[in-house]
């Protein structure tokens, strides 16, 4: 079970009334590909996600190159970060509605008792990581972790937003609903053999 499978199930079931039917965005579609764990191709959001965060890692690593149009917001990054465990895997055993799962995900880096994300955005609005489902995961895969901080950049500005383990609630009832949710549509076999733990 990973935050981003529980992200894309909430993003396909919400309502959006913002988008019209003109969108060629299809959410459960979208879902059922990551259920079916198809492989997506890379957009040009999820590609300057991808390069802003190697370049944060090259600037820790003493390697960035400083004439890139990004440096400066990445090595703002990279000083919150340096000294800290880089792409750190947790995997943990959980029991949900009489289900053994394994709770996995790959945390961008661990340090000094938190984990941080590190995110490149268009744009931040405070509280824009209110409702995801990736602190709540993260922090039950590191019990030992008292804050999860999400490091926000769009390339020039760098914004932080972080929550602390006791404001932060359980990732549990997402699961079970969800669980509950591929029952109730008979999905549960094939989650089950696609994601089968290795």
């Amino acid at each position: 079970m990973t935050h981003s499978l529980l992200s894309s199930w909430l993003y396909a079931i919400k309502e959006n009334p913002f988008e019209d039917a003109a969108s060629e965005r299809d959410p459960l579609a979208e879902f059922m590909q990551t259920l079916r764990r198809e492989p997506t191709p890379t957009n040009e959001a999820m590609q300057n996600g991808i390069d802003f965060e190697d370049l944060v890692t090259a600037i820790v690593a003493g390697k960035g190159d400083p004439n890139h149009r990004w440096y400066g917001a990445a090595s703002k990054i990279a000083a919150i970060v340096g000294g800290g465990v880089l792409q750190y895997r947790a995997r943990k055993e959980v029991c949900v509605g009489g289900l053994t799962l394994v709770l996995y995900g790959r945390l961008d880096v661990l340090y000094a008792g938190g984990i941080y994300d590190i995110k490149f955005s268009k744009g931040y609005d405070r509280g824009k990581y209110f409702d995801s489902t990736q602190h709540p995961t993260y922090l039950e895969l590191v019990p030992e972790a008292g804050h999860f901080t999400y490091l926000v950049s769009n390339g020039t500005d760098v914004w932080q937003e972080r929550y602390l383990r006791e404001e932060t609630p359980s990732i549990f009832p997402v699961i079970s609903d969800f669980l509950d949710w591929l029952t109730a549509r008979d999905l549960l076999g094939l989650y089950q053999e696609k994601w089968l733990a290795k």
